[in-house]
């Protein structure tokens, strides 16, 4: 029965749920009054030609939708499903741009269990099953007998939302003997994921299927779906577990790392709470339940908005059916209802997925690959450090001769100036990088630069170029005296260019971080007489980073990780000038001396003479 956890089942107190509605003045002639305005056409008229249902498997984001308990929508007499199928139209609805992957009821579908009011639901069920929705439901008290277990034997819900239904329902996969226990697999985020759906009261045998069903799939995390596990007296408390919740901790979640999410309802008011599991990690136990609002809940939804980018599940709670009758004019109950706002309502889980999973699934880092693989075709010169420790000398592994020399400035540590490190890009081909310990204030530290007679130094791109590197700052890095170093740039000044109408004491080519950490490519284009500069953004320090420079012939797009950056030239620029003098690594040239030197990694470092797809990029899956 979905009460506040210290009121008992209805019939043991005379006093059902239903009644106290009634003595609110939400049931009787108002509810009748409601539906009689609220009719819709058939839920599968409705639903239009929306397609099957194919969701974006890979992308990182993507939604669960969770619908508490709709008992008052299919109570004897009173059955009034539009709400529910208004609720089904939207999901399907907005399936693709919501990225829907997933639907999971949370039991007590119905006020008393009967056979009509279940073939009322299973017509309205029916929508999803037509249109290949993946979806679970869970039996709650009000759907069989309250006081037994899964071994209860038949009932009309087994008879509509038994294991049949789901027999060709996309990542079915099985029930417990019973029936009343199921689990179902998706994919999303390129991953699978679990939901296990229990029973109002699992039985001993039923917790060992769950095991046994979690075992078998031993890198999938799990959301766990049931009708009571965790409640709270008063909206804005935390939720703590009931005396079966409690139970059903012990028995199966505290010892199972998979399970990092359950959703149940029963109990109102909505409550949410995070308790850490035997293995130390945090499992977050939710209750949402809306049955005790203004028509009986109006098929509320919550939406789980899985981001793993940003390792967030972002949660909203809303009323597809009053929301979609905003336009006929609402009544007053109804406009505080179409969206619910409140902190238990609406907030955000921050979950570092990688962190949060790596003891059951532990993400593997991607392997070193082949130098050869890198050398794609129009590639100039290619550095990377993982084959060798020797600073001194670096070798282009395209074998055109453009190796690269350590020169260390004046007063410098030779030993420390410049060293060999393990750490790269988690997707950097090398798995090795070059420490630049630069100061600018006095200058010191070192840089790396190509021979006088190095191919690169005459060469001018002009069909067109990518410059990709992967780079990180250290914490201690500060703009005073770190800003405007270097991780690529061209000896040579504009002036020497005859490129006097910006700063002329300037290098004729420099991909540059600024004072903010903003990556600056800073070009002279043979076409032009001034320079033309592509700006990135501020970035964070000690993290690793991939950054590309594309020219095409005519325009020039940065790109950081992949991904291109807002402020790119729309200026017309083809070309790199040269003066045929050599190309450094850490080092910046202004007004004819070595100016700053940088201070951080470098890992692999690649130039082309051609624009590449991103899909070409070194940092590419």
């Amino acid at each position: 029965m979905c009460d506040t956890h210290h009121i008992p089942d209805g019939p043991q107190l005379g006093l059902s749920r239903r009644s106290m509605l009634v003595g609110a003045g939400l049931a009787g002639a108002a509810f009748a009054g409601l539906a009689a305005t609220a009719a819709t056409a058939s839920a599968e008229e409705a639903t239009g030609n929306n397609g099957s249902w194919r969701p974006d498997t890979d992308d990182s984001r993507f939604t669960m939708v969770v619908m508490p308990d709709t008992q008052f929508l299919f109570d004897d007499e009173s059955i009034h499903p539009a709400p529910v199928e208004a609720t089904f139209r939207y999901l399907l609805d907005h399936a693709k741009d919501e990225n829907i992957v997933f639907m999971a009821h949370l039991g007590d579908i119905t006020q008393n269990g009967k056979a009509g009011e279940f073939a009322a639901a299973d017509e309205a069920f029916r929508v999803l099953d037509r249109k290949g929705v993946p979806y679970s439901v869970v039996a709650g008290n009000h759907d069989i007998g309250s006081s037994t277990d899964d071994t209860r034997g038949d009932s009309p819900y087994l008879d509509v939302f038994g294991p049949h239904r789901f027999r060709h329902s996309p990542g079915f996969g099985g029930a417990s003997p019973g029936g009343y226990n199921t689990y179902h697999l998706f994919r999303a985020a390129g991953r699978e994921w679990m939901v296990l759906s229990l029973d109002w009261r699992p039985s001993p045998g039923s917790i060992a299927w769950a095991k046994d069903v979690i075992a078998r799939h031993p890198g999938t995390p799990v959301i766990l779906t049931t009708h009571e596990l965790v409640y709270a007296d008063t909206y804005g408390d935390e939720a703590q577990l009931s005396d079966h919740g409690q139970e059903l901790w012990d028995e199966l979640i505290n010892s199972t790392d998979q399970i990092f999410l359950t959703l149940n309802g029963h109990y109102w008011p909505p409550a949410r709470t995070a308790r850490a599991n035997a293995a130390g990690n945090d499992t977050h136990l939710h209750i949402t339940n809306y049955q005790d609002r203004y028509y009986g809940g109006a098929a509320m939804i919550r939406l789980y908005r899985f981001d793993l980018a940003r390792n967030t599940i972002d949660v909203e709670t809303l009323s597809p059916w009053i929301l979609g009758r905003v336009g006929e004019g609402l009544n007053a109950l109804e406009r505080e209802e179409v969206e619910l706002t409140g902190p238990q309502d609406r907030f955000a889980v921050d979950i570092d997925f990688e962190e949060r999973f790596a003891d059951f699934a532990p993400v593997r880092a991607r392997p070193s690959r082949p130098a050869s693989r890198m050398l794609i075709p129009g590639t100039v010169a290619y550095w990377r450090f993982d084959a060798s420790h020797d600073t001194d000398r670096v070798r282009d592994l395209t074998g055109r001769g453009n190796d690269l020399t350590k020169v260390v400035a004046p007063g410098s540590d030779p030993a420390t100036a410049l060293t060999w490190s393990a750490e790269h890009h988690p997707d950097q081909p090398g798995h090795a990088s070059l420490y630049f310990a630069g100061d600018k204030t006095p200058l010191r530290g070192a840089h790396l630069t190509t021979g006088d007679r190095a191919p690169i130094n005459s060469a001018t791109f002009r069909s067109g170029y990518t410059f990709e590197a992967f780079f990180k700052l250290p914490a201690d890095w500060e703009d005073g005296r770190n800003g405007w170093a270097a991780l690529i740039s061209r000896w040579g000044l504009a002036r020497e260019a005859g490129k006097l109408k910006n700063d002329p004491d300037e290098p004729v080519a420099t991909l540059s971080l600024s004072g903010g950490r903003e990556l600056q490519w800073c070009v002279y284009p043979e076409n032009l007489d001034v320079s033309v500069s592509n700006w990135g953004h501020s970035l964070p320090l000690d993290t690793w980073w991939h950054v590309a420079v594309v020219n095409d012939g005519r325009h020039t797009v940065m790109y950081v990780d992949g991904c291109p950056v807002a402020r790119n030239p729309s200026t017309r620029n083809s070309g790199l000038t040269s003066l045929g003098l050599p190309w450094l690594l850490g080092g910046y040239e202004y007004g004819g001396k070595l100016d700053q030197l940088l201070h951080g990694w470098i890992g692999d470092v690649r130039s082309n003479e051609r624009a590449l797809k991103p899909t070409e990029f070194m940092n590419a899956r």
